[in-house]
């Protein structure tokens, strides 16, 4: 037991030091004085400097690198993993703050208490998924206990400061919460909405249905709606880019030789002459996992979350068995079970990557680097045609790029998504790598954000002036069928008889409702408040109008809501509390001074290192 343990801990451990490292950081933001050039953020006068900064972010990438198995990161991903450190800085200030005042505190006993009853919340998914902590499928807190109790100082020490992490934070929590209660009303409530169903017959008039033919369009009106509704038509900035793309796709003799090494690599483990995890720290392309022996951890033996092949070969593999070289579309695996327990097995393996080799690798790179001489990072446009023409390349045309999406060519293509919006005119792109090929781009032309003329989205504007029109003929026609239908006992029959559409819908609960019920909640009461053969008047929303008759109604049972009381009430009020402390962490960031110089600081490094 105390082995298996030990074996988990350095994965364990790794969770529990990025927060660690991030307290360790913030412990140093706000007793640095003088000097304001390396002041990354500031929070009312706190300050965050470089150091401590960068020290989190790059922890941060790191952690993030690992889930994704180690590949390389695109711009757009760091600067997605950089804004969620400087949210964690700023919320970690404004906490602090907030438990000096309300003088929230933690004590060591509270701490140990906590410790005894269940793992910090910041790792317990991992702990609660590990077979290791598990008797007989399920969590053993004792387990867990004698764990952190054998783990050593050090990750005793880290784990104490998740505690002291959370443990405010829950009483701060507690204390915002105070009057959150969810009544046996409002239980009764819920469980009604999920098992109350009802059949009702719809009929329905819909704008759409009106044909365009009975509501034309003057220029007029046309300019009149335009000018009353401007917001409706703002677009974000997008840019038009041109490229040249040089592929890096591996020949025959390429895949040949990966598979020759992989088996070498077999063999040379096969025969004890090298240990699995040292190979595996040498030779694995996987920069997840190949530091650590290629230690992909406890997964279930079906494979679920892996590619097929690489499931296929866990499957047929017995424990201490060396796999030979699995083809999958990241490479070649060698693959072996350590350890198995139950429905769960501990895997390691080594990537070979299929990727252009010697002669063939060097006339790519020989023609990358010309590509790169020739045309990248030019403020002259034309040198891309002309490297073009040079490496006999086609020089293409990408689609449309909107700002905030990422631009895909095939596969999505790192970086020029931030790249596009802060070149000039005429600009060449740095060479940009994307999976198998390598690209320059030059940015053509770019288009603000903002309200474009009447003349550039004359279709738009026509489309949504014809609509407004195509309401006022559905709500008519809706009336006019209300009247036509009042006497009618059976609206069902009768309206299909006198060519109205309409249907039959149900049996649904409230939260199983059709969509036309789903967008429309007033609809949506309607239905629930009527009794079996009682109609409706007529009930508009913004899709259309609507007559209903009640069909039948199945009522919900009471007994079985009292058996599941109790832990109905736990899930409901548990996401409340959450959403309350996030909603008072909100007002606190709305009420301070914020400072963010990371895109002056950040981009002056870049450019000093260029």
């Amino acid at each position: 037991m105390m082995r298996a343990m030990r074996e988990i801990t350095k994965p364990v451990f790794w969770v529990v030091a990025i927060t660690f490292i991030g307290w360790m950081a913030y412990g140093q933001v706000s007793d640095i004085i003088g000097g304001g050039r390396d002041v990354v953020l500031k929070v009312d006068g706190t300050v965050v400097r470089s150091q401590p900064f960068q020290q989190q972010y790059q922890a941060t990438l790191e952690q993030y690198r690992r889930q994704q198995g180690g590949g390389r990161l695109t711009r757009e991903d760091e600067r997605q993993l950089q804004d969620r450190v400087a949210d964690q800085f700023i919320q970690k200030i404004l906490l602090d703050r907030a438990y000096r005042r309300f003088g929230i505190t933690v004590s060591d006993d509270e701490i140990i208490q906590a410790a005894r009853s269940a793992p910090p919340p910041q790792i317990m998914q991992q702990v609660l998924q590990d077979p290791t902590f598990q008797t007989n499928g399920q969590f053993d807190i004792t387990k867990w206990q004698r764990y952190i109790s054998s783990a050593g100082s050090e990750f005793a020490s880290q784990v104490e400061q998740l505690y002291r992490e959370y443990l405010p934070q829950r009483k701060l929590e507690e204390y915002l919460t105070a009057d959150v209660y969810v009544s046996d009303a409002k239980l009764w409530r819920t469980w009604r909405d999920q098992h109350e169903s009802v059949t009702v017959a719809l009929l329905a008039v819909r704008p759409e249905d009106v044909p365009d033919s009975l509501v034309p369009v003057s220029d007029a009106e046309l300019e009149r709606y335009y000018g009353a509704h401007q917001a409706d038509f703002k677009r974000p900035a997008a840019a038009w880019l041109s490229y040249v793309e040089l592929p890096r796709i591996p020949n025959a003799a390429d895949s040949a030789a990966a598979f020759a090494h992989a088996r070498a690599l077999r063999a040379e483990i096969a025969a004890g002459k090298a240990k699995f995890d040292d190979v595996a720290k040498k030779e694995s392309a996987d920069s997840g996992t190949g530091p650590r022996g290629g230690d992909l951890g406890w997964v279930k033996r079906t494979g679920a979350g892996f590619v097929a092949p690489f499931a296929a070969a866990l499957h047929r593999l017995a424990p201490g068995a060396l796999s030979e070289p699995v083809l999958t579309e990241f490479g070649l695996h060698l693959i072996r079970i350590d350890a198995a327990k139950g429905d769960s097995v501990h895997v390691r393996h080594i990537l070979v990557p299929i990727v252009p080799q010697g002669a063939h690798l060097d006339a790519v790179d020989a023609r990358t680097d010309t590509l790169d001489r020739l045309a990248a990072d030019q403020t002259d446009g034309s040198r891309l045609d002309s490297a073009a023409k040079r490496l006999h390349l086609p020089l293409a045309r990408a689609p449309k790029l909107v700002e905030g999406e990422r631009l895909r060519l095939g596969g999505s293509v790192p970086d020029v998504s931030v790249w596009a919006f802060e070149a000039r005119r005429g600009e060449t792109s740095p060479v940009i790598d994307a999976g198998q090929a390598s690209y320059v781009f030059r940015l053509d032309s770019l288009e603000a954000a903002g309200v474009p003329p009447l003349a550039g989205i004359r279709g738009r504007v026509l489309a949504a002036a014809r609509y407004e029109k195509k309401k006022a003929v559905a709500r008519e026609r809706a009336e006019q069928a209300a009247t036509a239908l009042h006497d009618a006992s059976d609206l069902l029959s009768t309206a299909q008889a006198r060519g109205f559409l309409v249907e039959k819908l149900g049996p649904f609960t409230r939260v199983t409702a059709p969509v036309q019920f789903a967008r429309n909640p007033v609809l949506l009461g309607a239905a629930f408040g009527l009794r079996p053969a009682e109609r409706s008047g007529v009930i508009a929303d913004e899709t259309g109008w609507f007559l209903l008759q009640g069909l039948a109604r199945a009522g919900a049972d009471s007994a079985a809501w009292l058996k599941q009381r109790a832990q109905q009430r736990e899930a409901l009020t548990r996401p409340v509390e959450q959403a309350r402390l996030q909603q008072f962490v909100t007002a606190l960031r709305a009420d301070a001074t914020i400072v963010d110089r990371r895109s002056e600081m950040f981009r002056s490094a870049a450019a000093s290192e260029s």
